[in-house]
């Protein structure tokens, strides 16, 4: 008997821990487009000035410093998608927020739309969650290229909010934070302080709102959210990260609910694709920077962890595999997961498997039966069945 109640006690305390545990999710971009998939290299890639086509020693010219270890992707590829989903799940992470543009035909707003519905779908199969940040950025876009009426500017931000109540708030997979959905709105850049009111008028619930930590003010309600401290050009050292960190832990122990950033650095490609002077530097300190960010944010308050970000080569905060740093920040963040959560049994040999699976289905069209079998089995978690199949299908067996 007593044998039975202290197994009892052992499973309830490892419940109690997974409980405990901050939310992790990472900010997603899912705005690229390759001439393969979508016959064209969209301005992600390129921002008009890099020539994706162009290989010079094994180096394809992309718009950043880093290059995907899968090679340059597409947003709207199920392949590309899956990959992104069971890393994010062997990794650690819980979920992902979607850099959000709306549901209006502008720009490449509704493009980004049609990938982020996708990626919810394949989010969903790997058992992980979503939420949403919002670029009301995208209202003053619209307005500017003569796509919306300034008047209609706060009946067209209802409109976006009833989509979201209707088609993502209420999923089950959708983050909620106290009993209400999590949204994030970065900034705000178009909305201001007697609007927002307007905007989320009849949502129910209300969302709980998170915005950049100096604009709160100008969303009434909003807790904030932390970003890379980059700005006016400048090198950000560790000191100056760390006292940007300090403010916000500050704000989460005077009763706000700080959701504690995690970034690994800070090297954008603006001034080099001619677009504006670049916006500063964050060092990676040989991974340190990622290591440090993600250890406080777990010993912080804060019960929501943004890692910034998933995949924004534009400005450098990738944490996915390059092949620059291979799996450096998984592995990482795998490792601290694990400590915290002894449910958690994922291994740096896991996080090879589904760019393995992503390299062979790019490979050799033929494999696709077996490699869906096999991707089944990464979705099972059974990723030492996985791993014999993968292995031989590499060396062509």
């Amino acid at each position: 008997m007593r044998a039975l109640q202290f197994i009892a006690f052992c499973w309830l305390a490892i419940a109690a821990a997974a409980a405990e545990r901050p939310l992790i999710l990472a900010h997603y971009m899912p705005w690229y487009e390759t001439k393969a998939v979508s016959g064209q290299w969209g301005w992600h890639w390129t921002m008009n000035k890099f020539q994706p086509d162009k290989v010079t020693n094994g180096r394809r010219e992309l718009a950043s410093h880093y290059r995907p270890l899968i090679g340059a992707y597409d947003s709207n590829d199920p392949h590309a998608l899956e990959c992104h989903a069971l890393l994010m799940k062997f990794a650690g992470i819980d979920g992902a927020i979607l850099d959000w543009y709306g549901i209006r035909k502008h720009n490449d707003y509704a493009m980004i739309h049609r990938n982020s519905l996708h990626f919810v779908k394949h989010l969903k199969r790997a058992g992980l969650k979503f939420a949403v940040c919002y670029e009301d950025q995208s209202i003053k876009h619209m307005i500017n290229g003569n796509a919306l009426p300034a008047a209609q500017s706060v009946p067209h931000g209802r409109e976006v909010m009833r989509w979201l109540q209707t088609n993502w708030f209420r999923d089950s997979a959708y983050v909620q934070t106290g009993g209400r959905p999590l949204l994030l709105v970065f900034g705000p850049q178009h909305f201001t302080a007697g609007q927002w009111p307007q905007v989320t008028a009849g949502l129910q619930p209300t969302p709980a709102t998170f915005a950049l930590p100096h604009l709160t003010g100008q969303m009434p309600g909003a807790n904030a959210f932390g970003w890379p401290p980059v700005h006016g050009g400048k090198r950000v050292t560790p000191v100056d990260w760390g006292k940007y960190l300090n403010d916000l832990d500050q704000r989460a122990a005077k009763g706000e609910a700080i959701i504690a950033p995690v970034f690994p650095k800070f090297h954008d490609i603006y001034k080099e694709a001619g677009l504006h002077d670049s916006y500063g530097y964050l060092d990676d300190q040989k991974g340190q920077t990622f290591e440090q960010t993600l250890d406080r944010a777990l010993r912080g308050k804060s019960r929501i962890i943004q890692i910034a970000t998933w995949n924004d080569y534009g400005e450098g905060t990738i944490i996915e595999p390059t092949k620059e740093f291979a799996y450096r920040y998984l592995e990482s963040l795998q490792r601290r997961r694990a400590k915290i959560d002894p449910n958690f049994r994922h291994t740096p040999w896991d996080l090879r498997l589904p760019v393995m699976l992503y390299l062979l289905r790019k490979r050799d069209a033929t494999l696709a039966p077996r490699l869906n079998a096999i991707a089944q089995l990464l979705h099972a978690n059974r990723t030492a069945e996985a791993k014999v199949q993968l292995t031989a299908l590499w060396n062509g067996k």
